[in-house]
């Protein structure tokens, strides 16, 4: 059981892509998987295509981004709420960078998270804005990363 203020997150990650010679060879294997968070809908994930992944299924990469973009907008979101900013919708275009090095690891390099806010007409659009900042500051999971997550937001007013 954790202590207060600690969290505790399980995931059931299973590979279902044997052809029926397992890992015989780099190329005789499928990378698709399955994950589960307790009775949740299943996540269809591979490789990235680069990789000899489906690209029909998600990859890691593809979920470390959506990670970081789904935690800043659920800071913002909060923080906005608590400041009295009315958010009507939200939409995030977040892009990262993985750079492959010699010894074929890799590492993610930069994300840059591109929230497209709408807020309401009487609302402050330079608060609204400089609220980024400080859900990035809280957002758990670019606190957990050891690369560059920058923010370009974009406000709207609705009129």
């Amino acid at each position: 059981m954790s202590k207060k203020g600690e969290h505790d997150y399980s995931a059931t990650v299973v590979w279902t892509g044997n052809s029926g010679v397992g890992t015989k060879n780099y190329r005789a294997f499928s990378r698709d998987h399955e994950i589960t968070c307790g009775n949740k809908t299943k996540i269809y994930g591979s490789a990235d295509p680069a990789f000899l992944g489906d690209s029909s299924r998600y990859n890691p990469e593809e979920l470390l981004l959506s990670s970081l973009s789904a935690c800043h907008m659920l800071w913002y979101l909060h923080l906005c709420a608590d400041a009295g900013i009315t958010v009507s919708e939200y939409t995030d275009n977040a892009e990262g960078r993985m750079i492959e090095t010699k010894s074929g690891s890799g590492h993610f390099e930069k994300v840059t998270l591109q929230p497209i806010v709408n807020i309401g007409a009487g609302d402050d659009s330079e608060l609204a804005k400089s609220l980024h900042e400080k859900a990035h500051s809280f957002c758990f999971i670019a606190n957990s990363v050891n690369f560059e997550v920058a923010c370009e937001p974009e406000i709207r007013s609705s009129v």
